[in-house]
């Protein structure tokens, strides 16, 4: 079992989540850290990971692929697309897991929305993942825990 799926091992529950926040920070900031591929790089992953390589072109057909990069060096790619922008209120994308040749082993539809909320944001993120091939799914255990760690970065990183 390589790093990342030791890491995963803690745990897959379901083939989609959501978490809310509140965070003391403008919707503005908040969706510029999800759109903008400088701050995108400094919170994605779970916590110990790096983002490398991170490109974010945030409009409709636009491309995200990140290299999320292991506390041991690992590299884990990922790529995707952009479906819906609605700034600073509503971002649609896709994201997917690839193999070492380049082939999704699933994909994740994201669903993040920022709302006001008594001078703060509320962020919602709903994933939902489809299109899992069979050597994908030990990738998922843990989905849950690696949000949840990415989005304390990101609220560490605009608070």
């Amino acid at each position: 079992m390589d790093k990342l799926e030791t890491y995963l091992a803690k745990g897959y529950a379901s083939d989609e989540l959501t978490i809310t926040r509140i965070i003391n920070a403008p919707r503005e900031l908040i969706f510029k850290a999800w759109t903008d591929p400088k701050m995108l790089a400094k919170w994605w992953g779970p916590n110990g990971f790096s983002s490398p390589v991170c490109e974010a072109d945030a409009k409709p057909k636009g491309r995200i692929y990140i290299d999320m990069k292991a506390p041991d060096g690992t590299v884990y790619p990922m790529d995707g697309e952009y479906h819906e922008i609605t700034a600073p209120e509503k971002i649609v994308f896709t994201t997917a897991a690839l193999d070492e040749n380049n082939q999704r082993l699933f994909e994740v539809i994201n669903t993040v929305t920022l709302t006001k909320v008594n001078g703060k944001t509320k962020l919602t993120l709903h994933a939902k993942v489809g299109n899992i091939r069979s050597e994908g799914k030990h990738h998922l255990a843990g989905m849950n825990e690696g949000w949840s760690q990415s989005i304390e970065r990101l609220i560490n990183l605009v608070e």
